[in-house]
Parts: structure tokens; sequence; C-alpha cells
């Protein structure tokens, strides 16, 4: 048996009510590049719709979709599906499942204020890892559709080769 290797992250896709809206908050606020522009999707039997059609079952309709890249290549797809519904509880922590994503950007807290400029929230106050060791710092802020986003001033590396806490 072959030993596993550490694969690269591709992408990962968020649910947002106003895919218009999501374009221009991560494009604006986080410098994301567009590289497809909000498109609809139709339940057909074009490759996209039968992908799609084993993904969600029979009965979908159509949904609007949009790409994004990083600056290190990680996609971020996003998703308008029609009658969609925000959580009654957009933290629920304890469940399993992914609860929030993270960005890298040493101005924490230039980069909280843009985010709250434009309609999204913080949600704790900046906290050092390793106060007056290292320079470490992170937050938990929102998207203004409920997305949970953390920010790191550090590479991930960096901020936990240091060991446990």
């Amino acid at each position: 048996m072959k030993n596993p290797y550490p694969r690269s992250f591709s992408h990962i896709g968020l649910s947002v009510p106003d895919i218009t809206k999501a374009v221009h908050f991560y494009q604006e606020v986080l410098g994301w590049y567009v590289i497809m522009e909000p498109s609809e999707v139709f339940e057909d039997n074009s490759p996209i719709g039968q992908m799609c059609t084993d993904v969600f079952g029979p009965g979908w309709g159509s949904f609007k979709i949009a790409h994004l890249s990083t600056s290190d290549k990680v996609g971020i797809e996003l998703f308008e599906f029609p009658n969609n519904e925000d959580p009654e509880n957009n933290f629920e922590f304890w469940k399993t499942g992914i609860f929030h994503f993270c960005v890298q950007d040493p101005d924490v807290e230039g980069l909280v204020e843009k985010i709250v400029e434009h309609g999204g929230k913080q949600r704790m106050p900046i906290r050092e890892y390793y106060p007056g060791d290292k320079p470490y710092r992170m937050v938990y802020c929102e998207d203004p559709f409920g997305n949970l986003l953390e920010i790191y001033s550090h590479s991930y590396e960096l901020t936990y080769s240091q060991g446990a806490y």
C-alpha cells in the first residue's frame, strides 16, 4: 500500500442569497479574481446538467453559479439557489461539517474594517496566539451573507509550527 501524500486544496463552494452582491463583495473586499461571471445552470441533458442531477437528485430546476479564484489558485464557487433560506443559526459550531473558511492577510485590522464597511460583521476581538512572543493574530468575521470567515495574519504552518498552545 502506498503512503498517502498531501493533496492540494482545489475550491470551496458557498451558497449565497444574491450571487451578484456576493461576487461584488468578494472581489472588492478580498480582491479575488472573477474567472466566470454569474450564469445560470439548468436541469437538462448537458454535461453540467447531468453532473448537477447526480449531486442534487432530480427536480432541482436551475441555479446561478459564479467562479472566483484567490491569489494562490484556490477556487471559490458561489451558488445562488432559488428559494434559498437563511439558516436559523449560522454558527452551529458543535454540528459536524464545514463551519468557516480562513484567509491570510498581514493587515488583519484593515481587512476587518473593509468587511464591516461592506456589510459583514466582526464576531470577536482580534486575538494573538502567542502574546509577547510571536505576532500571529486571528479574528472571526462574517460576510454579509452569514458565511463565517476567519482571518490569520500569518500562514497556517507558521501559526501552528510552535506546537501546542
